[in-house]
């Protein structure tokens, strides 16, 4: 059972890993810009491949291997630009390359999610308030109810299949969901900022949608059909991947939601944060490769302890991370995809239905 630490326990917790992280920041170099440049060449090629395979798909007898391959290629491409390179850029990891194309501020990846306004949602809202009912607008990306700290509400019936939804088009729900439509109604956000918002997203969307429905395939001439299917497809592998990803690393069944306290916040120690870090968030055990296309974020828990820390060194930090948790007597979660997803599964089906605190303290 993970033990409540003090004040001072808690600091001295969040020193041993702000040592952890220095001596990683301390020896950034040559060897992590080869890392994040082989793998943006590697992307790059297989989008490359991916494409020139969908555009001769349609030559018998060989389209029932070209077209799969080229979903696969094209799928794996679009993956890695979402987790490995686009989510980890844009949280500032390769800023100190100095390196215009690699900067956090100008990068706008490959999805429809607008990047200036997920730069404010998941940057600062979700990686400062993580799993803070009323605060982290990431617990259930406001369609989902994964927490018994969430008031049940009857469009929660329908978990399940929101979450299948969800899951397939998962780039255009993040990016509605930063929309925050849900603020304005309440009257808790500006419908200024909702209007503005929307127009990049949908701006964006068109461009992208435009280039893999329309220009691709009219560029491709008498596969047209072929290609729309294979980006979709692609499209649709990468959406299901990520989202899959993302629930295993924040809703698995031992991680923790919190309840917003305005003055516990107000006080909150850069240990105290470290600590909410670690018990809102869960790894995913894997091979190398599964690491790169999970972006490293199989190692969600060093992620939030260290965002801006390039995530390809997250396993050689987790090691020294899990000491100090047990050193500390804290949870450090971890397990088999398969476990961790079936774990999230379990929690889509168990808070569908009216059962948690508010609602015992109501019957």
């Amino acid at each position: 059972m993970t033990k409540v630490l003090t004040v001072e326990e808690a600091n001295a917790f969040g020193e041993e890993l702000d040592a952890v992280r220095e001596e990683h920041m301390n020896n950034l170099g040559e060897l992590d810009a080869k890392q994040i440049r082989r793998m943006i060449k590697i992307q790059k090629s297989l989008a490359l491949a991916g494409r020139i395979l969908l555009w001769f798909g349609f030559m018998p007898p060989m389209f029932v291997v070209t077209w799969p391959l080229g979903v696969f290629c094209l799928g794996i491409a679009k993956i890695m630009e979402n987790m490995e390179i686009g989510h980890n850029v844009m949280h500032g990891q390769y800023d100190w390359m100095n390196d215009p194309s690699l900067n956090s501020q100008t990068y706008d990846w490959d999805t429809v999610s607008d990047s200036d306004g997920w730069r404010y949602t998941h940057n600062y809202e979700h990686h400062t308030y993580t799993n803070i009912i009323g605060k982290d607008r990431d617990v259930g990306y406001g369609v989902l109810r994964v927490s018994k700290d969430q008031p049940w509400e009857p469009h929660h019936l329908l978990n399940p299949v929101t979450n299948v939804l969800l899951a397939a088009g998962f780039d255009a729900g993040v990016g509605l969901h930063d929309l925050q439509i849900d603020e304005a109604i309440k009257g808790k956000g500006s419908w200024a900022h909702t209007w503005g918002a929307a127009k990049r997203f949908f701006r964006k969307a068109m461009r992208l949608w435009g280039k893999d429905y329309v220009l691709f395939p009219l560029l491709s001439g008498p596969n047209f059909l072929g290609v729309i299917a294979g980006n979709f497809a692609a499209n649709m592998i990468r959406n299901v991947w990520s989202n899959m990803i993302i629930m295993c690393g924040h809703f698995p069944g031992d991680t923790q939601t919190f309840e917003y306290d305005e003055s516990v916040l107000e006080t909150e120690t850069r240990g105290q944060w470290y600590v909410r870090q670690m018990n809102g968030s869960a790894n995913i055990e894997g091979g190398k490769v599964f690491h790169i296309l999970s972006g490293h974020l199989s190692h969600q828990i060093e992620h939030h302890l260290f965002p801006d820390v390039p995530a390809h060194r997250y396993p050689d930090m987790a090691p020294k991370v899990r000491e100090i948790c047990a050193k500390y007597d804290q949870q450090y979660v971890t397990g088999p995809f398969l476990k961790q997803y079936g774990s999230f599964l379990g929690k889509i089906f168990k808070y569908a239905l009216p059962v948690g605190k508010r609602e015992l303290a109501a019957a």
